[in-house]
């Protein structure tokens, strides 16, 4: 199991392996010029910047606070639960 602590640390190839493998999308945003996509694994979140100009993972961001889904808040739908 990989531990939000250990993620953080990890070489960024192993970042990638472990978003590829386990991680689960849940939604995308934009943010300036990159295209954000966020993935849940193991008990904690992941976000990954991509940069469609430049074609590449510009960072990798993980976290386990609900604050950090604040952006996300509109791209869910209440009524894609209720039913």
């Amino acid at each position: 199991m990989v531990t939000l602590q250990n993620f953080r640390v990890m070489p960024f190839e192993r970042k990638c392996d472990v978003i590829t493998f386990y991680g689960n999308y849940l939604a995308q945003r934009n943010c300036a010029d990159c295209k954000v996509f966020l993935y849940h694994t193991e008990g904690f979140f992941i976000e990954v910047f991509y940069s469609p100009k430049y074609q590449k993972v510009l960072m990798i961001n993980a976290f386990d606070k609900a604050i950090g889904l604040e952006p996300y808040l509109d791209k869910i739908s209440l009524a894609d639960l209720i039913g």
